[in-house]
């Protein structure tokens, strides 16, 4: 039984495995944390004994005269993932309406284009998110290509420590009034980044980087961060970017189809259809 439980364990490894890293990167690493897991399994299961041993020789032997065992598992593997990916879409879009005053109305978000725009575009946004740094671009386009836009940035760092200096930095920014100097400055630095570097960006767009140290350590900065991620968490959001648009004066209690969920990556002219159909 034990023997058995370890060829699943070790089946289970490699198809996960490859899973996690035949993938793009995604916001939500599944199968890479799931790999782990295993991995962390079968050292505890005392990797060096006899047993364990020819079960890894038995499954290479098998998947050698077998590989298309590999593929079937994948296949099915992808298709629950796709079919997780759309409930959660479909959950998100159906709560959604419950949470309209803190996405749309709340009044301290970092806010940009024209204040009273008739259309609101709200988005969650990672500093170490390599589609927030493409989609960046987007964004600023769409604002100076559409003056009756309002756009709202929830700080949502779900990427360690860094990324989460790297808010904290931008709400603090936000207080002397540099935000989206700040997060183009941000999303624009190639290097990798760190606390020395996010400072190092602030200085060089001319912020008052002792100030900004010490609103960095504001509770209430602390406070709309923590308060982002519950929101977050409440949408059922997996990762970054993640986008919300809907008219300026929409209320709770709003159709679910009065409010545009896009997760993920989106083009320009995507983000700009979807604006003009809310014109209308």
């Amino acid at each position: 039984m034990r023997a058995y439980q370890l060829l699943l364990t070790w089946l289970g490894l490699l198809v996960l495995t490859h899973a996690a890293f035949s993938q793009p990167a995604a916001s939500s690493p599944v199968a890479a944390h799931t790999a782990k897991k295993l991995v962390e399994s079968v050292s505890a299961a005392d990797s060096g004994n006899a047993a364990t041993q020819q079960i890894e020789k038995t499954v290479h032997q098998y998947l050698m005269k077998k590989p298309e065992v590999v593929v079937e598992a994948l296949q099915v593997y992808q298709q629950k993932q796709m079919e997780s990916m759309q409930q959660l879409f479909k959950d998100t879009q159906k709560l959604a309406p419950q949470y309209v005053e803190r996405l749309f109305h709340h009044e301290v978000d970092p806010m940009g284009g024209n204040a009273n725009g008739k259309i609101t575009l709200v988005e969650f946004s990672d500093y170490q998110c390599s589609h927030c740094i493409e989609t960046a671009s987007v964004i600023d386009s769409i604002i100076k290509t559409n003056s009756n836009l309002r756009v709202v940035v929830k700080e949502f760092p779900i990427r360690g420590p860094v990324s989460e200096a790297a808010a904290r930095a931008a709400l603090a920014a936000n207080k002397q009034g540099k935000y989206w100097d700040f997060r183009a400055a941000l999303f624009k630095n190639s290097a990798a980044l760190t606390l020395d570097k996010i400072l190092e960006i602030a200085k060089s767009i001319g912020l008052n980087t002792d100030q900004l140290k010490k609103d960095m350590d504001d509770s209430a900065v602390r406070k709309e961060i923590e308060a982002n991620q519950n929101l977050a968490k409440s949408l059922k959001l997996v990762g970054t970017p993640a986008f919300f648009v809907a008219k300026s004066d929409i209320q709770p209690g709003a159709p679910a189809t009065s409010i545009n969920y896009i997760p993920g990556i989106i083009s320009q002219q995507q983000l700009q259809d979807i604006i003009n159909q809310l014109h209308h």
